[in-house]
């Protein structure tokens, strides 16, 4: 069965060399446009298409939001092969709106290289993911993309007494606990690229209230195959999302996700804007 996610962010050939057509679903939508992770899954799998190589995995992706596209629109993803080596192929890839630029990403995807060390720091110790994680109810006010993951919260102030709130007024940026899809679906290269952007910003567990936080460069370096064999489509991910600095209206946040048996999964960083809220 297909999982809202999977329609979502379903792209098909256009008809001319490396174009792709698609449409920005509303259902994952913030206050100011769509959520950059589901973005990010969206461009990913037209980039994958454009690859046509199962040998040849997303090792990383960086995407630079020049505007946010419009919910409920068409849109294309013009997607260039820049170099296909022996192992290796980059790529850029722009997604276009009404005849006007959107988002740019840079990715690389490669198969497997020989290496001179294999190391790794742990995962959190945190023990076994819950048996039933907390799924936002419909409600008056509650933005739709709030429905779309099920979770529970493990790091920093937000995970204090009363589970997730919006804002916390703690003491570190620190966000992060289990964290799937609400409609069971496996961990792969695309839902990854969504986890990577799914949780609130790490400076939430600051603030009192609410603050728009649109991103404006995200990078994500997936660090394993996926999905991984070991993980069924009900298991979730662990993820913790961390800032150390916000100067002048911009904050960075660094982004780790793990397998329940501490697999590392994947890494992100991000810059994105920190508005006063209203």
């Amino acid at each position: 069965m297909t999982t809202t996610f999977d329609a979502d962010t379903a792209v098909a050939p256009a008809g001319a060399p490396g174009v792709y057509d698609a449409t920005i679903s509303p259902r994952w939508a913030v206050p100011r446009g769509p959520n950059g992770g589901y973005i990010a899954a969206l461009m990913l799998r037209a980039l994958t298409d454009a690859v046509g190589d199962p040998d040849r995995a997303p090792r990383s992706l960086t995407l630079h939001y020049l505007r946010p596209p419009v919910p409920g629109e068409p849109a294309e993803v013009h997607v260039t092969v820049e170099r296909a080596g022996r192992t290796l192929t980059s790529l850029s890839a722009r997604m276009v709106q009404g005849g006007r630029p959107m988002v740019l990403a840079l990715a690389a995807f490669a198969s497997d290289f020989p290496t001179a060390a294999d190391y790794a720091q742990p995962a959190p110790d945190v023990g076994p993911p819950p048996s039933d994680l907390h799924v936002v109810p419909e409600a008056p006010g509650v933005p739709e993309i709030a429905l779309r993951t099920a979770l529970q919260p493990l790091f920093g102030a937000m995970a204090g007494p009363g589970g997730l709130s919006m804002a916390a007024g703690g003491e570190e940026a620190l966000v992060g606990g289990w964290l799937r899809l609400a409609e069971p679906r496996v961990a792969d290269a695309a839902a990854l690229a969504f986890y990577c952007d799914a949780w609130l910003p790490a400076p939430f567990a600051l603030l009192k209230a609410p603050a728009p936080a649109p991103t404006i460069d995200l990078t994500i370096h997936f660090r394993q195959r996926l999905p991984l064999a070991s993980m069924s489509a009900t298991d979730p991910v662990l993820a913790r999302f961390t800032s150390t600095t916000s100067a002048g209206g911009f904050f960075e946040e660094d982004g780790t996700i793990w397998a329940p048996d501490g697999t590392l999964l994947a890494q992100s960083r991000q810059l994105a804007l920190l508005f006063p809220g209203s």
